[in-house]
This record gives C-alpha cells, sequence and structure tokens, in this order.
C-alpha cells in the first residue's frame, strides 16, 4: 500500500472496480486507494507483470481483494475480456476507472499515422469499449471515471496537440454517456489531472522544472492526490456529480 496515510470510511464494502491501466502510477494509487475504501479491484496491465502482481500481493496482505488481467487497452476484445474476467471472478462491476493512457509528442508536420490511431486507440476508444461493456452490467449506483488531462483544456507546448484532441474528445464523451446513463443511476465523470510525479513523468526533470512554472503551487501532484478524488466520485457521497470534467492541476489551467 501507499505510504501515505489514507481515511478509510469504507464506503466502497461489497462493490467491485475495474481499473484500466492499474499495475502503475496514477492506476495504481487509484487500486490501492479504492481497496483501502473496501472494493474488490481488478487491475489490467500491458507489460508491467511484476509491477501488477506485486500491487495485488500488497492490496491482498493488507486484507483486500484484488485481481491482475493482462490487456492492451489498444485492443478492443482485450478490453471487454477484462470487463468479462472481472464478472467471472468476482460476479459483478459497479465501478470502472478508465485510467490507460498513451502519450505521443511530435510537430504535427512528423506526427504518424500509426501513433495518431494508437493514440485514438488507446485514449479515446478503449474508454468507450470499456464503458459500454461495463454499462451493460451495472446496476444503479454504478460508476464510471475516466482519468483524462488538463491538455483537453490547456496545451502550452509544441507537439502535444493530437494528445489534447484525444483528451478533449473525452469531455464530450463523458457528457453523452452520462445522458445515457443517468436515468439508471449511473454517474459519469472525467477527472483532468495536471502534471503528477510518476516513473513516466518523474517530478525531477528539465521537462518538469519548464511546467512547474505553469501551475500556481509550483509543484507536480502526487497520484495519491488524484486517487483520492477519484476516490470520491466512485462513494455514495458523489451520486449528484456526473457529466463533468474536474480539474486536478494545480492551478495548471487557471
Amino acid at each position: 500500500m501507499s505510504s501515505i496515510t489514507t481515511p478509510s470510511s469504507n464506503n466502497l464494502t461489497g462493490k467491485v472496480a475495474l481499473i484500466q491501466g492499474g499495475s502503475r502510477g496514477i492506476g495504481a494509487a487509484i487500486a490501492e486507494r479504492l481497496a483501502h475504501e473496501g472494493a474488490a479491484v481488478v487491475i489490467t496491465y500491458v507489460s508491467s507483470a511484476d509491477k501488477a502482481a506485486e500491487l495485488v500481493r500488497n492490496i491482498e496482505a493488507a486484507g483486500g481483494r484484488a485481481l491482475a488481467v493482462k490487456a492492451d487497452s489498444a485492443d478492443a476484445a482485450a478490453v471487454r475480456g477484462a470487463v468479462s474476467q472481472t464478472l467471472s471472478h468476482f460476479g459483478r462491476i459497479d465501478i470502472l476507472v478508465n485510467n490507460a493512457g498513451v502519450l505521443a509528442i511530435a510537430p504535427i508536420e512528423e506526427f504518424s499515422l500509426e501513433d495518431f490511431d494508437r493514440t485514438l486507440a488507446v485514449n479515446v476508444r478503449s474508454v468507450f469499449v470499456a464503458s459500454q461493456e461495463a454499462a451493460r452490467h451495472m446496476t444503479a449506483g454504478g460508476r464510471i471515471i475516466t482519468i483524462g488531462s488538463t491538455n483537453a483544456e490547456r496545451m502550452p507546448f509544441a507537439g502535444g496537440s493530437v494528445y489534447a484532441m484525444s483528451k478533449s474528445a473525452i469531455v464530450g464523451l463523458t457528457r453523452g454517456m452520462a445522458r445515457d446513463l443517468g436515468p439508471r443511476g449511473i454517474t459519469v465523470n472525467n477527472v483532468q489531472p495536471g502534471p503528477v510525479d510518476t516513473d513516466m513523468n518523474p517530478e525531477n526533470s528539465e521537462f518538469a522544472d519548464s511546467l512547474k512554472s505553469l501551475m500556481a503551487v509550483g509543484r507536480y501532484g502526487r497520484a495519491e492526490e488524484i486517487a483520492a478524488f477519484v476516490a470520491y466520485l466512485a462513494g455514495p457521497e458523489a451520486g449528484y456529480v456526473t457529466g463533468a470534467s474536474l480539474t486536478i492541476d494545480g492551478g495548471f489551467a487557471a
């Protein structure tokens, strides 16, 4: 579990959560936090098998229930399979967190079609596929939460146009799905983090230094801070929040 102590209200006891891209970084912090709140969690991974297995062991050692499933979010069949394995292993699905994402940066004149297609496949299509499949099995109180990006609101550096576009697409998808699923008591929300200290985007780097100057608080976020936000949206107190794109970025887009 995380070294940061978090209070537990056990708001999610009896719930089952699937986290796409949950083996490391923000996804792992979300899995730990939801498990800490009482949910059984399923995490998907592509190449980080060791990290996924370690995370499952840590959650189980703390008294939680967890399962790791290998599934490439660019593969629609694998995404549907992850939902199916969640149902077969835990018997239900109450919370879906779409956290898988890729980032390719290049000037628009040089951006390859291959990178464009993979960006859309992982950052947009997998959200649609997983949400569609999970929604078919959710009951009232279900939660669909996507990890977008503050770059949907602000792209302050060159080369990020396609990434920003993919995260902007999530804004519209979230609003539309909220309308579709609201009558069933299922909420749909989009969390838009700013720069967060992870292995893929460490706080101590030249790139990070260039971004810190753009933030009101002058620091990177912590994965645990994003996880706490997600835990709120996944819980019963957030039943009136839906169709929202909620920015947690230290003032990056202020």
